[in-house]
């Protein structure tokens, strides 16, 4: 398979996020020859707060990362559904062994990838700043062209990118649904005031309006803005005409609304908007190209992204280690055992966000009844068992030795 006789197959990874560096270890530590490509300048230190569940902590711990991300958590305590005056009335805590909304491995995304990349070994190509434009694939390799102009031929290309992935898009674009639950999210950094606390204090208002606040381990707080909204590019706007239209829609909201919005408006670089979205598509690979992560099966506001995204890199890596000379073997395997975890992860239901975004006090008043009785001590255990952050259909790990720290 190698392009060059004698040769170790040469490998694209696409992405340098979580599942990139993921990958890109496993696939180094087994004798390829790694290209890791990003398409930011430099490696990204930002992002929200993230969560390492059940079977992703294992895959840290095979990494030997485990005590490097448990020394690098946010300090997130649990999670309040609170009132306009901030009253917290329902509580979910984080309780040792159980991963309810907060889980007990909480980390900003920015962390997690820069201790991922740091253990990538050193001869590992890593490009910032350039990215896929062209893919043109034989029987024998594929030749690849990116925007600096450059064009090289690898053996295989892995797309490790996010869930509005452009190199998902050149060659996926008939097997890729984007499900959209009708809601756009704005995500920003605030300044930490002394009545700050370390929980994730989430707030719904009417008018399909809900924000939330949760502290990090550097001093600031990350916020987030969700809204009931049709699709109309909002995210593609200018950030000062997306924060005009923010504090539009917010106006009259209450609680900690006006801090965030003031807060987005100081830090714009750490300012960004998203839709709710799951990637949904019909096979993950075609000839020597395989997708994995949020390009695969973006699953949406689940808190499952990153576990898949580890667990999908190591079997990746594992099955091409396995048979580097059969990568469609390797593609077939990986993805049986992932199909129906990843697919599991997508259970919320189309007009699931919508309810959690109310338009009406009646229907607020319902979505806070509905916390309460999750909440209480009876009902806490089975909702935490049955949320969708709870694993389902979880594959079993072979051994690969090759990826073990």
């Amino acid at each position: 398979m190698p392009t060059t006789p004698n040769s170790a197959p040469r490998v694209l990874v696409t992405g340098a996020s979580i599942a990139g560096p993921a990958l890109a270890w496993g696939l180094a530590r087994s004798g390829f020859d790694v290209v890791l490509l990003e398409r930011s300048a430099e490696p990204r230190e930002t992002g929200q707060n993230i969560d390492v569940r059940g079977l992703g902590r294992e895959i840290l711990v095979r990494m030997g990362v485990e005590e490097t991300v448990l020394a690098n958590l946010t300090g997130e305590e649990g999670t309040r559904f609170v009132d306009e005056t901030g009253r917290a009335y329902a509580v979910f805590p984080k309780e040792e062994g159980q991963d309810g909304p907060t889980a007990e491995v909480e980390i900003l995304r920015g962390r997690l990838a820069g201790i991922l990349v740091d253990i990538v070994p050193a001869e590992v190509e890593r490009r910032y700043g350039d990215f896929v434009t062209g893919v043109d694939q034989d029987a024998t390799g594929i030749d690849v062209t990116f925007d600096s102009g450059a064009e090289e031929r690898f053996d295989l290309l892995l797309v490790a990118e996010g869930r509005s992935s452009r190199t998902r898009r050149l060659l996926f674009s008939d097997e890729t649904e984007l499900r959209d639950f009708g809601v756009s999210i704005t995500y920003g950094t605030l300044d930490r005031r002394p009545d700050d606390v370390d929980t994730w204090d989430w707030f719904t208002g009417t008018r399909g309006r809900v924000a939330s606040v949760r502290p990090d381990n550097e001093g600031t707080i990350r916020a987030s803005m969700s809204f009931e909204s049709e699709p109309m590019g909002f995210e593609q706007l200018p950030v000062d005409a997306q924060l005009q239209l923010l504090r539009a829609r917010y106006r009259g909201a209450g609680w900690q609304t006006e801090r965030i919005l003031d807060g987005f408006s100081a830090r714009p670089d750490e300012f960004y908007t998203q839709r709710m979205e799951q990637v949904v598509m019909s096979t993950w690979s075609k000839g020597r190209v395989a997708l994995v992560g949020d390009a695969a099966w973006g699953s949406g506001p689940t808190g499952m992204g990153t576990t898949l995204s580890l667990v999908g890199a190591h079997i990746l890596a594992g099955e091409l280690a396995a048979t580097p000379d059969q990568p469609a073997r390797a593609f077939s395997s990986y993805e049986q055992q992932m199909r129906r975890y990843a697919d599991s992860a997508q259970g919320l239901p189309r007009g699931g966000a919508k309810v959690m975004h109310p338009s009406s006090a009646p229907g607020r008043a319902a979505v806070r009844t509905m916390h309460r009785v999750t909440a209480s001590k009876p009902v806490r255990a089975f909702f935490q068992a049955n949320l969708l952050t709870s694993e389902k259909h979880v594959p079993t790990l072979a051994e690969y030795p090759q990826l073990r720290a």
